[in-house]
Order: structure tokens, then C-alpha cells, then sequence
């Protein structure tokens, strides 16, 4: 049967609402969609429609497809949310996900790397102006802690170099200010002296981010993750580092040298403490691996 004209207009008007009022990022929007679109079909082909569907067929989706359980999580997240403003706005009569349990995703530790490890990875850039880009903005991933969206929007006046910090816009447009280290105003300086003015060529015109693809572009998501992959594949470190990966070992490496929880949490742009704790089991796992390894009566023999 495929997807109706309404499912449709109902699907792009519930996105809306999440981009608009509720400021959500690209890559979220796209995720749901997908998700509104997976079950739009799956509910087409039994008869039914997105806004007609039931609680059953809403479960029987559920457990139908071989995702991970953080994948169903989202997806039953993305249903809820839908049917919940849909009935708000008096789209449809009822919610049919009112009874639905929430799938609990398996608690997995963030992957971080070494402090050793981010520094070889680091170490690896050239001083042609690519490299000289690559380093800046790897050197900007691990000393800010930003996300991917964050440092591809970052701007030329989002940094202060003399000042030391970046000013950033996270999740639900949230402005905040992050210090910068030595190491990273050190890159950024010789990026904009020496490499971004040449990308794309000597005096042409200049996107406004900060960092720029090698025709003066502002950098692509894909871009951004070819760069981190190639370094880390350099460094010899596992295949599956990202951009994430960095932000993930910028908490853990703040919390072993004893940062405070909150100050962490304001840096990551967190709005709930419970997210930034997960970093506090990752901590706590190396103190013990440290434990275990230097203290007498802990020692392997």
C-alpha cells in the first residue's frame, strides 16, 4: 500500500515541532524520521496507518527487527514522542504507546582512550595546511570536549585565543563557554596563520566556520569523520574512535585529575548531572586498574 500523503504531512509536522520548538540537532531529526518512516511502512503493509496504529502493532514492531537494544530504545522513544504531541494537538484520538514499556537499553561504558594514545594520534599531523587544520581540530575535539555538530559550527569568532576558551551552542541551542588549553590555541594560531587562509586557495573568498574543507568549504560531518579515522588508523588505535570518542576521553581525563563532577557537566554542556556520572564509573574503573596494579597487597604475582 506504501505510505500515505497524510502519514506523511503527520510525520513532517511532528519534526517540525522538534526542530523549531524544541531545537533539536540535525542528526536527531534524521534519526527520527527514519524511525516514524520504518514503522509508517511496517504499519502500511498490515493495513493499518501511522495514525491509526495500535498498541500491539506498535510492540510487534518492536520486537520484530534485530537491533541493538539502544536502537530499540530510540525507536520506541521516537513513537512515544510522536503519538504523545500528536495527541496534544488532537491529531489522533488516542495514544496508542500509553501502555508501552520502556526498552532498557544495556548500560555500556563510553570508549576512551589513553592519554598516551590521544597524544600519538595528535602527534601525527603534518605542517602543510591540511595537517596544520587536522591538528587544530583535533587538538580543539579533545581540549573543548565538543560534539561533532559543535566544532563543524564552530566560527572564527567563536574563538578567543588571546582568552583561551571557545563559545560553542549545544543541544537545544544552549550557549556555553569552554577553556581552551595551551596545546589547542597553539594549533588553532598556526591554523590560522599558516594553513586556513590557503585552503581553497590563496585570497579566494572563505566559508565562515573555523575549520574548512580543502576547497574553502565549511567541513562536512563525513569530512570530519575520514580525518579522525585516518589519524587513529596511523596511531594504530581501534577503528570505531570518533569524534565522540575524544569528547568521551576529554571527561575521563578531566575526572582522573580531579576536576569536579559539576564543572565537567557545565564543559560538556550536560543538562542533567546523571548524564555526566557515567564518566565517574570510568574513572573509577582506572583507579581500580591502578589500584589493582601498584598497591602491595593487590599486585598480580
Amino acid at each position: 500500500m506504501g505510505i500515505s500523503a497524510e502519514d506523511r504531512e503527520a510525520m513532517d509536522a511532528h519534526l517540525r515541532i522538534l526542530r523549531l520548538e524544541r531545537g533539536l540537532a540535525d542528526h536527531s531529526l534524521a534519526s527520527y524520521r527514519r524511525d516514524l518512516l520504518q514503522f509508517a511502512e511496517y504499519a502500511s503493509e498490515s493495513g493499518s496507518s501511522l495514525r491509526e496504529a495500535t498498541s500491539e502493532e506498535i510492540r510487534g514492531f518492536l520486537a520484530g527487527g534485530e537491533w541493538q537494544p539502544s536502537t530499540r530504545a530510540r525507536k520506541a522513544a521516537a513513537l512515544r514522542g510522536f503519538y504523545q504531541l500528536a495527541v496534544q494537538r488532537g491529531t489522533v484520538a488516542s495514544d496508542p504507546t500509553r501502555t508501552l514499556a520502556s526498552p532498557r537499553p544495556e548500560k555500556t561504558l563510553p570508549r576512551t582512550l589513553s592519554v598516551a594514545a590521544v597524544a600519538r594520534m595528535l602527534a601525527l599531523p603534518k605542517g602543510d595546511p591540511r595537517g596544520l587544520r587536522d591538528r587544530a581540530l583535533l587538538e580543539t575535539l579533545y581540549g573543548a570536549g565538543l560534539r561533532a555538530s559543535e566544532i563543524l559550527a564552530l566560527r572564527i569568532q567563536d574563538v578567543d585565543m588571546d582568552g583561551g576558551f571557545v563559545r560553542t551552542v549545544g543541544k537545544g541551542q544552549k550557549e556555553r563557554v569552554v577553556p581552551l588549553g595551551r596545546k589547542a590555541i597553539q594549533a588553532l594560531r598556526a591554523y590560522d596563520v599558516r594553513g586556513r587562509r590557503l585552503l581553497g586557495g590563496a585570497g579566494t573568498l572563505k566559508a565562515p566556520e573555523m575549520f574548512l574543507n580543502n576547497r574553502g568549504r565549511g567541513l562536512s560531518r563525513q569530512g570530519l569523520h575520514l580525518i579522525i579515522k585516518r589519524y587513529a588508523r596511523l596511531a594504530g588505535l581501534p577503528a570505531d574512535v570518533s569524534a565522540h570518542t575524544l569528547r568521551h576521553s576529554f571527561a575521563t581525563h578531566l575526572l582522573e585529575g580531579g576536576a569536579d563532577l559539576r564543572a565537567v557537566q557545565e564543559m560538556l554542556g550536560h543538562a542533567d548531572l546523571s548524564t555526566t556520572q557515567i564518566y565517574t564509573h570510568v574513572s573509577a574503573a582506572h583507579l581500580q586498574k591502578v589500584y589493582r596494579e601498584t598497591h602491595p597487597r593487590a599486585r598480580e604475582e
